[in-house]
C-alpha cells in the first residue's frame, strides 16, 4: 500500500488539522508516513499546502514528485488548481467549492470550476454549507476529509478516531460536531461518486 496525498488551501483554513487526522489515523494502521508542509503567509491568507506520503513500506522522501500524487485535497478551488502538476493521471481531486478571496485580482469563480471539471476524476463539494448545515460551520476543512475518505486507502474507522484524537482536548461537543462533519463529506463525495 502506497498512497501519495497534497493538502492545499488558505492559511487558517484547517489543512494542518486535516494532515494531523490522516498522520495520526496512518500511525493507528501501523503505516509509515512522511509529510512536508509550506506555510507560506499562513497568517495573512497566503498559501498553505502539505505532501503526505503514506506506506505500508518505509517512506524514503517527504516531497511527492510530479505526476504521482494519488490525491489533491484541498479547502480552496483556486488552490486546488496550484497543485494540478502532481496528480497523476488517476488521481482523484477533491476541492472546496467555495473561494477564499483573498487578492484583488481573483479569477472568476466560474473560470476556476470550469478548470477542475476538465479533471477526469474530481470531486466538489460546498464544504462550508455542509458544515453549517451539519451543525459547526468552522469544520468546513474535516468536511473535505471526509470527501477525500472515500480516496485514502485505510479503513473510515481509523479517520473517525484520529478525529477524535484530534479533538478531545476541545471537549465532547466539539469531538461530536467534528465527527458529524467527517461523515456529512464522506456521504456528500459518495454521492458524487457514483
Amino acid at each position: 500500500m502506497k498512497s501519495d496525498i497534497i493538502l492545499s488551501g488558505v492559511g487558517g483554513q484547517g489543512i494542518l488539522s486535516i494532515a494531523a487526522a490522516i498522520g495520526l489515523a496512518a500511525l493507528s494502521n501501523d503505516l509509515y508516513l512522511k509529510q512536508s508542509e509550506v506555510h507560506g503567509m499562513s497568517q495573512r491568507g497566503g498559501d498553505v499546502q502539505s505532501h503526505l506520503r503514506i506506506s505500508d513500506e518505509p517512506v524514503l522522501s517527504d516531497l511527492i514528485p510530479y505526476g504521482k500524487a494519488d490525491l489533491i485535497i484541498s479547502v480552496e478551488p483556486m488552490e486546488s488548481l496550484r497543485y494540478l502538476p502532481w496528480l497523476s493521471e488517476k488521481g482523484w481531486l477533491v476541492t472546496n467549492s467555495n473561494p477564499f478571496i483573498n487578492i484583488p485580482d481573483y479569477p472568476p469563480l466560474d473560470d476556476i470550476l470550469t478548470e477542475i471539471k476538465q479533471i477526469k476524476n474530481h470531486i466538489i463539494i460546498d464544504a462550508d454549507g455542509i458544515a453549517k448545515a451539519s451543525g459547526s460551520a468552522r469544520s468546513g476543512n474535516i468536511v473535505i476529509l471526509g470527501a477525500a475518505s472515500p480516496f485514502i486507502d485505510m479503513p473510515f474507522g481509523n479517520l473517525e478516531n484520529a478525529v477524535r484524537k484530534l479533538f478531545a482536548r476541545k471537549g465532547d461537543l466539539i469531538v461530536e460536531a467534528n465527527l458529524k462533519a467527517l461523515v456529512a463529506g464522506r456521504e456528500s463525495s459518495m454521492a458524487l461518486k457514483i
